[in-house]
């Protein structure tokens, strides 16, 4: 008789895609966050853009820079 897939190797095959899709899903999630804290707190359309793509590509230092820089809401 043939496997088709014994149980611990699929799931040692199929661990690492997910721990790339939920990180990246993280990263998207995280992304959109700044990018509308950026507007609720007042600054431009441009600014915001910039830091979402920056977010995107750089997830984990753009997002300590952007918290770093961001203005304060008061």
């Amino acid at each position: 008789m043939v496997q088709i897939g014994d149980a611990p190797s699929t799931f040692i095959v199929f661990l690492p895609l997910l721990l790339f899709l939920f990180l990246n899903i993280i990263n998207i999630v995280i992304s959109i966050w700044a990018y509308r804290d950026a507007r609720r707190r007042g600054n431009s359309k441009e600014f915001s853009i910039i830091v979402l793509v920056a977010l995107l590509f750089f997830p984990i230092i753009g997002l300590i820079i952007y918290l770093v820089i961001r203005k304060d809401k008061f």
